[in-house]
């Protein structure tokens, strides 16, 4: 049944189709990451596709089948462009031991016996020196997927892929299921939701590359589904897991002030804490604070990666102060987001479901223009949120951010602030045409 639906195409479509089928199996099974020329290449082919097919305005069933087989053709290829995954594989093998990932150094593992050496040594030496110096910053239920990945193959690496790479499969569906109803619930076209089941970044990043961002984007949207519906309780809880996925959805609480009346709000702020103390409970000793908040401050006051804003402060401070002002301005950062966020919160009208996913949306954006590191896979949130509002400078950024994987050419680790330039260039300029377009055709109404 589902491959009627691609027989019944036009030769253009059916091309198109298939030419993506094979720019995806390059990327799942041939692409080296420090090949950036021909990863360029790749992905703005793969890019023109998923536009043209976009535009072609196909029927759900064809739709539904291209978003499921482009991510089919990944199942058992090893992610080429990122080595997280064998942090997750480490992670959830200790847990199946009945070790706690939080408290345990990979790179001490000659000196214990909770994984065997030969696995060990093997993940360790994937994961590299930096992730291995480091403990554990996945939140709890993150952990869990880990953990059932390990349950269903605890000595093969490739089946431990395969498990969580079903994982990532399945919440997209959750994804296409809840965006959809969630879609026509706000009378907005439901097949939006292609915008990002079908986008190169989101294929390749998060089913290719096993970022588990796609889990959180699911109980978020699934939570902003019963949102609309008004079932606050259940919304308290999904969204409480979406947060022990990926602390990132913690920036959205404030939020959430002007959708509930205060005794109501008090309870619904009441139920995420629980939950998520109730996630991180099998967790809890000694360390476990001190381990994952010095983990956690290394993404403000010591990576780098493709920022933004943070690059133009780090130069101003090298004029002033003659070094590198990371630390400074991790400690900084925090707080101004903090108070964008609450300035959003109370000052601007968020009553609507729709309201406070534009909310969402640019406190995200405010977020990650200041953050001094953005992989890729860190817009995919943005992304999502962007298809139930009129804005899209997040599928130009879901483009021009590859120019990122530059870092990693030939292995020499140092960025081309040229391509980063051109990057943000474009995201910043359309995100401004787009405000200034729509504060002027509000203000005709």
């Amino acid at each position: 049944m589902l491959n009627s639906s691609l027989l019944k195409l036009h030769k253009a479509p059916l091309l198109a189709i298939i030419a993506s089928c094979l720019g995806y199996y390059f990327f799942s099974y041939e692409l080296i990451r420090t090949d950036f020329n021909t990863l360029l290449i790749s992905y703005t082919g793969l890019f023109l596709l998923f536009l043209y097919l976009i535009k072609k305005e196909l029927n759900w069933q064809t739709l539904i089948t291209i978003t499921i087989l482009f991510r089919i053709i990944f199942l058992i290829a090893t992610p080429n462009l990122s080595q997280d995954f064998y942090r997750f594989i480490w992670d959830g093998r200790l847990l199946l031991n009945g070790f706690n990932p939080y408290l345990y150094l990979p790179e001490a593992y000659k000196a214990s016996t909770y994984i065997p050496p030969n696995q060990a040594a093997e993940l360790v030496a994937g994961m590299g020196k930096l992730n291995a110096s480091h403990f554990s910053n996945y939140p709890p239920l993150n952990q869990l997927c880990f953990a059932i990945a390990a349950l269903f193959s605890h000595k093969n690496i490739l089946g431990s892929i395969i498990v969580m790479r079903v994982l990532i499969i399945l919440a997209d569906i959750g994804v296409l299921y809840f965006g959809t109803k969630l879609l026509k619930a706000l009378h907005l076209n439901p097949k939006s939701i292609f915008l990002y089941l079908l986008n190169p970044l989101i294929i390749i990043e998060l089913t290719g590359n096993l970022h588990f961002e796609g889990i959180m984007i699911f109980f978020l949207i699934w939570s902003l589904y019963l949102l609309q519906q008004q079932q606050w309780k259940s919304v308290a809880i999904t969204l409480a897991a979406s947060i022990s996925l990926k602390l990132l959805p913690l920036l959205f609480l404030p939020l959430y002030f002007q959708q509930f009346k205060t005794k109501k709000l008090i309870l619904f702020y009441t139920i995420i804490g629980t939950a998520c103390l109730l996630f991180f409970t099998p967790f809890i000793s000694e360390n476990l604070v001190s381990n994952y908040s010095k983990t956690i401050g290394l993404w403000f006051g010591t990576f780098e990666f493709n920022g933004s804003i943070y690059l133009l402060i780090r130069e101003v401070g090298y004029l002033i102060k003659g070094y590198n002002i990371i630390e400074i301005v991790g400690k900084v950062t925090p707080l101004i987001v903090l108070l964008f966020v609450l300035f959003i919160s109370f000052f601007r009208k968020n009553n609507s479901t729709q309201q406070l996913i534009t909310a969402l949306l640019f406190t995200l954006s405010f977020y990650l223009f200041t953050s001094s590191t953005i992989h890729p896979w860190y817009v995919a949130m943005l992304l999502v949120l962007s298809i139930f509002t009129p804005f899209r400078f997040p599928l130009v950024w879901s483009f021009t951010i590859v120019l990122s994987y530059f870092f990693y050419k030939n292995n020499a680790f140092v960025n081309n602030y040229w391509l980063i330039f051109i990057e943000y260039v474009f995201v910043y300029g359309i995100m401004t045409w787009e405000l200034l377009y729509h504060k002027n055709k509000n203000s005709l109404k």
